[in-house]
């Protein structure tokens, strides 16, 4: 499979990648275009996770979308998650924030701080992301609804602040693709400080 940070060729255009692809992109180590666990399990090492949460995350994320990235073919036993496809693992229960082609929906984004974030306009508590998650919740939703769960609260976790707040910027992050490179400097940077 031709790498998405190759350089095109005449006559074929190059795509940009989609938000929910620059969101994803991070964990594909070796920039592929597939994510295989164990680069998902080295992408939440690389961003400060434990290797509890870092193991989780690489079983629970790839065994969830592997499938769905990778329609007509058979499943395969080590998971891969394709890149190019990551829109098609888009499940309900979710904010909104991305539609159905991976896109960016900036009223979306706002609409979760206008409507759920009152202590802080521009922060979550951990009691205001329940009440978004109870709100965003569908019908006999219950995979939609353990992804969501999952995201947000691993979100939470490694990002809140002092105060136990989720920031608005962080958020963006998350969304535009850029924060899991903010947290991989971050903590490369603590790191070579305590060396």
């Amino acid at each position: 499979m031709a790498s998405y940070n190759s350089i095109h060729q005449e006559g074929i255009e190059k795509k940009e990648p989609t938000p929910l692809e620059k969101h994803v992109m991070f964990f594909d180590i070796n920039k592929d275009g597939v994510i295989y666990p164990w680069e998902t399990y080295q992408g939440f090492r690389k961003i400060g996770s434990g290797i509890f949460l870092s193991v989780f995350a690489s079983i629970f994320i790839n065994a969830g979308l592997s499938r769905k990235t990778r329609p007509g073919k058979w499943p395969s036993l080590l998971f891969p998650i394709e890149v190019k496809n990551i829109k098609l693992a888009k499940h309900g229960s979710d904010s909104g924030v991305y539609d159905t082609e991976g896109r960016f929906v900036p009223e979306k984004f706002e609409e979760i701080f206008k409507k759920h974030a009152r202590s802080n306009a521009n922060a979550l508590t951990a009691q205001e992301l329940d009440e978004m998650l109870k709100a965003n919740e569908q019908p006999k939703d219950s995979k939609g609804r353990i992804a969501a769960l999952s995201e947000w609260k691993i979100l939470y976790f490694l990002c809140k602040d002092k105060n136990g707040l989720l920031g608005k910027e962080k958020v963006r992050g998350v969304y535009d693709g850029s924060l899991f490179e903010q947290m991989a400097k971050e903590y490369q940077s603590k790191n070579c400080k305590l060396s």
